[in-house]
């Protein structure tokens, strides 16, 4: 290579430079350059997913609020419906929406007694710190928030539901393993 034509290839740009090497990929390894665009079609993809993009999934959170909305989708039993006249309703401290309690599956409702009464828990790590490391929580100091356990039908461990209490007597449910949160709004 003369020395021209190694500086003329220096000058090109980055993009020019990464397609003259997926081109070579391409030429020579064809099959690796598909499991490359695979792979970088799957990125994008959860990227979208995750950002929320036009054709994304619904993320954890949004089955969550139209949980609390009352549209979710049927095919989706672990999600719990909010009663109606809390449909698009969100707690203002938190900006979570509600779910009322009454609506809660039995099983969390008979734990919900349980940790009103202070126990016994059937779970060691039930009344335990939670951290909020997840940060959808509103922002408290630590030690703030006890997390509790509510196993649901199938679960052969503690599963994905809980509840997150406050000092203040905020009650907060997941049904995804602190993805996404409710706020339990007690029967009048």
């Amino acid at each position: 290579m003369t020395r021209r034509t190694r500086s003329a290839s220096r000058r090109r740009s980055p993009e020019a430079q990464l397609t003259g090497a997926f081109n070579r990929l391409v030429a020579d390894r064809p099959v690796t350059a598909a499991i490359v665009l695979v792979v970088v079609a799957l990125g994008a993809w959860l990227l979208l997913k995750d950002t929320g993009g036009a054709d994304a999934v619904p993320s954890s959170e949004s089955t969550a609020a139209s949980s609390a909305t009352g549209t979710t989708d049927p095919s989706d039993t672990d999600q719990t419906d909010a009663d109606p006249s809390d449909a698009g309703q969100t707690d203002p401290a938190s900006g979570l929406p509600y779910i009322a309690e009454s609506d809660l599956p039995p099983q969390a409702q008979e734990v919900l007694d349980v940790v009103r009464a202070g126990g016994p828990f059937e779970f060691e790590q039930d009344g335990g710190h939670f951290g909020n490391y997840e940060g959808l929580l509103p922002q408290e100091p630590s030690g703030y928030y006890r997390e509790y356990t509510v196993q649901m039908p199938g679960d052969s461990d503690r599963g994905a539901h809980r509840f997150v209490v406050g000092d203040g007597g905020e009650i907060y449910w997941t049904t995804d393993h602190y993805e996404s949160f409710l706020i339990v709004k007690e029967d009048a």
